[in-house]
């Protein structure tokens, strides 16, 4: 698989990484075993780039990956975040921020994090000061790069002032395209891009089910894109995709991430699965080329993104 350089920093990893968080939260329940698999099969088929998050599973989710990771350890880049508490509210004061770090590496069992993302941007932390703490994190050996999650311009950029931002990860997808009028400071400042919930929270993938067929625990169950009237849109929308792709002799899956590939060459796409057989499908990805003629087709079925909000009261982010 070919490799994208993410920011300035040295950053590299495969054009495809993998987002673990679906192994262990928000989708129901999970089998960590099959989470392994799904991540071992990811590597041996080039993947070098995995997402995890203190958040999903508060240390469950970043001991699965750890584990699925260590004999190869040094073959990869291992990403996770910090921020959130656990009742889904903010906290980047430097000192929840090097706890944070500490219990990371000892759940990933390693002694250096690749790429350490702030969460979510907390309004009572300046921004400065997240970096700032970071930066120790860096200077200190614990942590090599530094990354932004649903952060805007202003953000950015005092954030990059005070420690490099390597990468900004946020929802990108053929549904949710609003990302895009952030991509103009990012490249000024030379920072990659990583495209979380790349098949659209798995309606990209043709398996989607109207809202309440899915376990209680599962977030798909309120999404906007999956209640009735949008749901049938995206489902029509979708069937679209999926008969261009076949006519390549691809998924859908496939064809959606072939067209993130296409959107910059410092964009990564960070796909999930808990299935070894759908880490193949998503890995082939990369392998699949869009003509002109192709990307404009997409874009008629496509040309603003999915239909409903990307979260249930929410129209547009608030990035700053």
């Amino acid at each position: 698989m070919q490799h994208r350089t993410l920011g300035g920093q040295g950053l590299k990893v495969s054009a495809l990484g993998y987002g673990a968080m679906g192994i262990s939260a928000f989708y129901g329940p999970g089998d960590a075993e099959q989470g392994v698999a799904a991540i071992q099969r990811a590597h041996d088929l080039g993947v070098t780039f995995f997402d995890t998050a203190e958040l999903y599973g508060w240390g469950e989710n970043e001991q699965i990956v750890g584990r699925a990771v260590a004999g190869f350890r040094d073959e990869v880049v291992i990403a996770t975040k910090f921020g959130f508490t656990r009742d889904f509210g903010t906290d980047s004061r430097p000192e929840h921020i090097r706890e944070v770090a500490d219990n990371s590496l000892r759940h990933l069992g390693v002694d250096r994090i690749d790429v350490l993302y702030q969460h979510r941007v907390d309004p009572d932390v300046p921004i400065e000061d997240v970096a700032g703490a970071v930066k120790e994190l860096i200077d200190a050996g614990k942590v090599k790069y530094f990354g932004l999650s649903e952060a805007g311009p202003e953000t950015i950029r005092k954030a990059h002032a005070v420690q490099p931002v390597s990468v900004l990860q946020t929802e990108y997808s053929l549904f949710e395209r609003d990302v895009e009028r952030l991509f103009p400071t990012l490249d000024e400042l030379g920072i990659g891009f990583v495209a979380y919930s790349p098949l659209g929270r798995g309606f990209i993938t043709g398996t989607a089910k109207p809202a309440g067929q899915y376990d209680p625990a599962d977030m798909r169950n309120t999404d906007p894109r999956w209640q009735p009237g949008n749901f049938e849109k995206n489902v029509e929308a979708v069937n679209r995709l999926a008969d261009l792709a076949a006519g390549k002799g691809a998924t859908v899956s496939q064809l959606a991430l072939a067209w993130l590939l296409t959107r910059g060459e410092h964009i990564v796409p960070i796909p999930g699965t808990r299935s070894p057989r759908r880490a193949e499908e998503n890995a082939a990805a990369a392998d699949v080329t869009l003509t002109e003629a192709e990307l404009a087709a997409i874009h008629d079925i496509l040309p603003t993104g999915g239909f409903g909000a990307r979260y249930a009261g929410q129209s547009l982010p608030t990035w700053e």
